[in-house]
């Protein structure tokens, strides 16, 4: 009996502290949820707010309209217009029927069905990024594509901007074009706000200046799921800012006048290859830039096939290579220049000196003969550069040596880029002693140095290094960096950049050597080395020059190409050379040429006939017969 009492006075007990321990335990839990939800929502929740929000959206670029392209006159060279694209996201095609999807695809679109699935698979981003596969589509396949939901899953038809130039070849040399981002290129422009599928300046001016032209582009925020899926536009963040646009120092007028004139040459001669420049040498404006053969931007734009681009690539003349810039060759007797200027600015001859030009001289038992193999006798030097006499220049290059040959080569310009403003220009080479022995481990020879004071052996310059040198021969020893922009023009019609004749440096010679040189340029033209250029209603001063390069042929003789560069005083018709005052100059290189009279010569002349409005045709046709031996040079 009494243990059955107790039990019933044990048993309350045990439930009172049973409950106590629930009931402290639920306030323990309740009190650190309490404290957990104080911490989310009151002391963090501003931060954790903000980040469910990046959980549920996303930001997204959105490109800017690209600047325009003017000519120095105004005249459009680049607009934009509208193209439908189709892209592709490869999260939205059913894995089991992407074969079917891309088959069709690529039916409507007359593409490969590899270079689709390439498209696709290349994409470094995420599944749910959109790809382009196709550009410039026609509206009506556009149209089919759209309509087509259904059977084309993740395949979406996309209004874009293209690049149209409406001068297409005359000009693309200069402008280059636009052409999609490669993995390459976004990998290391990704930072700059650059998208997968950007489209990005390949090469001319849209490349120099892309920043300029791009502008800046926009940024929305967007719905984003969990899965990455982007959705609807939840805010514009910043507005898109177009691009500058550029205005040229070309003159589109002078650009057809020049390329008329090389290609009249080309088709009279059957060349493949060639180049024409116009310059202001005052000032280093490049006023037209010729290199033949070339390529139609238009073709980049639309998106060039790859069978296309392939063509281009193996065409033995280098299309896509502007031959003005990108491309060095030997100078030949325009060369003769800088061993002319050399030989007086260091007093080996006065301009009065004579020179005796014999028909060869012997160095080593090699005889090195004159281009006419007779000589010109005694000669001074407006009589040796007239000529173009080798066996004169020959000895100027032998008492100067190759150093001081090479320091006024460097002062000209040649072998180091011009600094003009479109991508890729070469150096070329200039040889001296350090150079060829960092080269090929020796000294110059007592022969080298001889075919160095003729532009020829180790000596290669570009057509722009060749014009800007006698560009500031015209100018009275301005070196200028040549300039194919001249103003960068803001969206609000402002100019944002104004470009300024830039010098490079001043010849460090005397100006009585220059004016010395440029009335020996003059006596080129006077003692009718140009045949009969000096009857033309203008004054022309210059130097032709011959250049061989290349394979012997079977009697031992090299294929040879030709240049010629001309400038004009201010005064054309009555302009003294004496003054450093021309403001217009030519320049034509002719590869491969190997005609009988120096058809550089004829180019440049040509020009200035049509410049100038000059009716009587001074052309001489029949110094363009081919041959397989100069007779000048």
């Amino acid at each position: 009996m009494v243990t059955e009492y107790l039990d019933r006075r044990v048993e309350p007990a045990r439930r009172l502290s049973r409950f106590l321990v629930f009931a402290l335990a639920a306030i323990l839990a309740l009190s650190s949820l309490t404290a957990r939800l104080f911490y989310l929502q009151i002391t963090n929740g501003v931060e954790y707010s903000a980040l469910a929000e990046q959980n549920r959206t996303a930001l997204q670029s959105v490109p800017a309209p690209r600047g325009l392209i003017f000519d120095r006159k105004g005249r459009p060279l680049v607009t934009n217009a509208a193209m439908y694209s189709v892209k592709v996201r490869a999260a939205d095609i059913p894995e089991d029927r992407r074969d079917e999807v891309v088959d069709r695809l690529a039916a409507l679109l007359n593409k490969d069905v590899t270079e689709i699935n390439t498209a696709i698979d290349s994409n470094p981003g995420s599944r749910f990024d959109l790809v382009r596969v196709a550009e410039n589509v026609n509206e009506a396949t556009a149209g089919i594509i759209a309509e087509s939901r259904p059977e084309l899953p993740g395949v979406e038809v996309a209004v874009e901007a293209v690049r149209q130039y409406p001068e297409g070849p005359l000009v693309s040399q200069i402008l280059g074009y636009t052409g999609p981002i490669s993995p390459e290129q976004y990998e290391d422009m990704r930072d700059d706000g650059y998208l997968r599928d950007d489209w990005i300046g390949k090469a001319g001016v849209e490349a120099t200046y892309e920043t300029d032209l791009r502008g800046v582009y926009g940024i929305e925020s967007v719905a984003q799921n969990a899965s990455g899926r982007r959705g609807d536009v939840l805010q514009t963040v910043r507005d898109t800012q177009p691009g500058s646009s550029l205005t040229l120092t070309i003159d589109i007028r002078e650009q057809k006048l020049a390329e008329k004139a090389l290609k009249w040459a080309m088709k009279s001669v059957g060349m493949t290859r060639g180049a024409f420049i116009v310059m202001n040498p005052q000032t280093g404006e490049v006023l037209a830039l010729v290199s033949l053969p070339t390529y139609d931007n238009n073709d980049f734009a639309r998106g060039i096939s790859n069978k296309d681009y392939a063509k281009l690539l193996k065409n033995k003349d280098k299309p896509l290579t502007n031959h003005a810039v990108q491309a060095h060759y030997p100078p030949g007797s325009t060369f003769k220049l800088v061993t002319g200027t050399g030989a007086l600015a260091e007093k080996v001859i006065t301009p009065s000196t004579l020179v005796r030009t014999a028909p060869y001289l012997t160095l080593g038992g090699t005889r090195f003969y004159d281009w006419n193999h007779r000589g010109f006798g005694a000669c001074n030097i407006y009589c040796g550069f007239g000529h173009s006499s080798d066996t004169f220049f020959f000895q100027m290059a032998g008492k100067l040596g190759a150093d001081r040959l090479a320091k006024y080569a460097h002062m000209y310009g040649f072998g180091k880029p011009t600094g003009i403003d479109l991508p890729n220009e070469v150096a070329g080479i200039v040889p001296s002693n350090k150079w060829k022995e960092n080269a090929l481990g020796a000294p110059m020879f007592g022969g080298e140095v001889y075919q160095a004071g003729i532009g020829q052996g180790y000596d290669v310059v570009t057509p722009i290094q060749l014009i800007n040198a006698y560009a500031a021969l015209a100018n009275g020893g301005k070196l200028y960096q040549p300039q194919i922009v001249r103003e960068i023009v803001g969206p609000d019609g402002e100019v944002v950049r104004s470009f300024k004749p830039k010098l490079i440096h001043k010849l460090k010679v005397p100006k009585s050597v220059l004016t010395t040189m440029r009335k020996a340029a003059r006596s080129v033209v006077t003692v009718r080395h140009t045949y009969n250029l000096v009857d033309m209603p203008i004054r022309v001063a210059g130097k032709s020059g011959t250049a061989e390069f290349g394979v012997r042929d079977s009697k031992g003789r090299l294929p040879y190409s030709q240049w010629f560069v001309g400038f004009v005083p201010k005064d054309p018709k009555r302009g003294s050379f004496a003054k450093p005052n021309s403001e217009l100059m030519a320049l034509a290189f002719a590869y491969d040429s190997r005609t009988v009279g120096n058809v550089a010569t004829e180019i440049v002349k040509y020009y200035f006939m049509l410049h100038y409005g000059i009716k009587k045709d001074y052309r001489n046709h029949g110094l363009l017969e081919r041959g397989n031996f100069y007779q000048s040079n």
